[in-house]
């Protein structure tokens, strides 16, 4: 079987706020598109994409982020009928494939049935036998979830099931069988009219995220996709999942190895490096501590007195072309990745919160002419990446730093020390953390879905952005004058990491319009 169809064309009105700016084939799931999960499933196979509601968005973000070979089809009808004969008209006529909702995600240990097995067809052809392809076509049968149809004794009742429920996953050896589907209609009502014969294949195991009850049950993940995170009593275990994982890791145990050298306080005590074993914090991020201004300010007292001390125990000689890289280059090659996707980022000007912010795109000279007038005449070992996330407070109140970066543009372990601040900023008056965690709300001018029916928000090209305080805004003055930054800096930077963070947060398509807008508001107080 080479040929999947997916059917995203849905509006996910009962995903609530999740779908106001995009589909729900978009909606993340510990940080991956739910579509996602079937483009890793099935990284060799031909997707046809069904779409309908927010479709420019789907276009968009998969040209932009899909690595796998796929076409999209726009509906022309509606329902879940919607879309499925243009679909279909993109399969070759003898050719088996899968056709399944956007929002199943299917267990890792799911097989296909024999006949549909890529290994057995392939066995037969070397046999020398000729291929007919499946004989039988398939229903998935849910014993996970509630669903409103279901199948027994080879019939289609409407009666909701959970051992026998039907799940949105078909199996077809010929398109054939579906090809009079009408353009708009319930498919599995069609399927019943028609008297479709199916066998059954278990989707035991399978989740499905069609609402938003069952999305908020997941909770907050707090680690990135390529890496996975394992506790064993007072042990943390942090292991690579792919290639960037492996890189990043790499440098996080150097940057530990160096700093243990060094003797610097408040980090935690590292046992192993390969895989990096350490020292499981008993304690809670800054940002879910609700502290009163004089603790907080001794906590802050304490960040930089470490950050400093840090800073101070080994210096190198700077790189421009590191500096170049890292506040620049990057910076422009991740937003030139997003400009065909974000709204208005084709525009001149863009509206934020009430201001009017000129576009980087139509800016960058006089961004790079500012960048370069950061001059730094040697670098020190920082962290790179010193935010509330990346910093525990122990149940007795002591700060530790995790997560280092370590690097800097093209230089390891050692960078620009401002950059430090500017992360440390990024937390205290830029509320990254809640951002990072999805506590915020971006409302896009044009129509939105709000409690299923589409209503204008706001005018065209004009944004809003709320997102949830970290609590620690009251210490802006107070950062400045223990860190003796320069406030103008620290904003500059604070603004291009921002507009960095947009490519970064690529599995959720809010995150990404919701730094592109934060950076440029952030941008216009500076440039």
């Amino acid at each position: 079987m080479d040929y999947v169809i997916i059917q995203a064309g849905g509006k996910g009105t009962r995903l609530g706020y999740l779908t106001k700016n995009k589909p729900k084939a978009l909606t993340p799931v510990k940080n991956l598109p739910m579509i996602f999960y079937l483009f890793r499933k099935y990284p060799d196979k031909r997707f046809v994409i069904i779409a309908d509601y927010k479709k420019d968005v789907l276009h968009r973000y998969l040209s932009a982020f899909a690595d796998v070979k796929y076409q999209i089809v726009d509906a022309s009808g509606t329902g879940t009928c919607g879309g499925i004969r243009q679909a279909i008209d993109l399969i070759p006529d003898d050719k088996p494939f899968m056709l399944v909702w956007s929002d199943l995600i299917l267990p890792d240990g799911f097989e296909l049935p024999e006949e549909y097995n890529d290994t057995n067809d392939s066995s037969e052809k070397n046999a020398g036998h000729i291929d007919d392809g499946p004989e039988s076509d398939y229903v998935g049968i849910s014993s996970t979830f509630s669903c409103r149809w279901k199948f027994e004794d080879g019939k289609f009742e409407e009666e909701r099931s959970t051992e026998h429920g039907v799940a949105g996953f078909f199996l077809f050896g010929k398109k054939a069988v579906i090809a009079d589907v009408p353009e708009s209609g319930e498919l599995v009502r069609w399927m019943q009219g028609k008297n479709l014969k199916f066998k059954e294949v278990s989707l035991a195991g399978t989740r499905e995220f069609g609402l938003l009850e069952e999305y908020e049950k997941l909770g907050q993940v707090k680690t990135r996709p390529f890496n996975r995170i394992t506790v064993e009593g007072d042990v943390l275990i942090k292991e690579p999942v792919d290639e960037q994982g492996r890189k990043l890791a790499k440098r996080e145990c150097a940057w530990y190895v160096k700093a243990k050298d060094k003797g610097i306080k408040g980090l935690p005590i590292v046992y192993e490096t390969s895989p990096l074993k350490m020292e499981f914090i008993k304690g809670k991020n800054i940002y879910d501590c609700n502290y009163g201004y004089d603790d907080k300010k001794k906590i802050l007292e304490s960040l930089v007195d470490t950050l400093k001390t840090l800073h101070e125990s080994e210096k190198s000689v700077a790189d421009s072309f590191s500096m170049k890289e890292a506040y620049y280059n990057k910076t422009m090659e991740r937003l030139s990745k997003v400009q065909n996707l974000v709204p208005y980022a084709l525009d001149e000007s863009i509206t934020v919160n009430g201001r009017k912010c000129r576009n980087v795109f139509y800016h960058r000279d006089k961004l790079e002419n500012a960048l370069s007038k950061l001059r730094c005449n040697e670098f020190s070992f920082i962290h790179g990446d010193c935010t509330f996330s990346n910093l525990m407070i122990r149940d007795n109140g002591e700060p530790v730093l995790i997560d280092p970066r370590g690097y800097f543009g093209f230089t390891e372990i050692y960078g620009d020390e401002r950059y430090d601040w500017a992360k440390l900023y990024y937390s205290i008056v830029g509320n990254y953390d809640r951002f990072n965690l999805k506590k915020f709300n971006l409302d896009i001018g044009g129509h939105s879905i709000v409690d299923g029916k589409a209503i204008e928000t706001l005018g065209y090209g004009e944004v809003r952005l709320s997102i949830e305080s970290n609590g620690w805004e009251d210490m802006e003055k107070d950062f400045f004058n223990l860190t003796g930054a320069d406030e103008y800096e620290i904003k500059l930077l604070h603004a291009v990491i921002w507009l960095s963070l947009t490519t970064y947060t690529w599995q959720d398509y809010d995150s990404v319009c919701g730094s592109f807008y934060n950076g440029l508001y952030y941008l216009e107080e500076v440039l």
